[in-house]
């Protein structure tokens, strides 16, 4: 089995999720994400510094607002200045697995990874959840 489709079972074996980069804009790839989430009746939170709430569940104000960050994989999708502060919170609080949509990563996300001994822990370089989680979930 490929690392990459382990990462991805991990990922999708959380109890509870979390989705950073939805918005209240319908069109947006967060909000999709957050969708998907909800579509499959997952336990997902938004994290979005402003906003109350986002299609109809309460949000958190930053990752390190979560209830049960241990238990929570995290989407992300956000422009690659704001990925690293989420990666950086997230490692502090022991997040089990992210997963960066494309685009949310750049060299210096990439290398905060690596540096950092995250490649257990991150998805990124291109899968999306919104193609690959259907079928990763009917392996589970």
């Amino acid at each position: 089995m490929s690392s990459l489709v382990q990462l991805q079972k991990n990922f999708l074996s959380s109890p509870k999720y979390a989705v950073v980069g939805a918005s209240k804009d319908q069109t947006k790839y967060g909000t999709k994400v957050l969708k998907w989430y909800q579509a499959r009746s997952k336990d997902v939170t938004p994290i979005h510094p402003k906003e109350d709430e986002l299609e109809g569940v309460k949000t958190i104000r930053a990752v390190s607002d979560l209830p049960a960050p241990t238990e929570t994989s995290i989407s992300i999708i956000t422009p690659p200045k704001v990925t690293l502060g989420v990666l950086e919170q997230a490692k502090a609080l022991g997040v089990p697995a992210l997963w960066l949509q494309p685009g949310a990563e750049d060299a210096a996300v990439i290398a905060y990874i690596k540096e950092n001994g995250l490649e257990d822990k991150v998805i990124y370089g291109g899968p999306c959840i919104l193609v690959e989680g259907d079928g990763i979930i009917s392996g589970l």
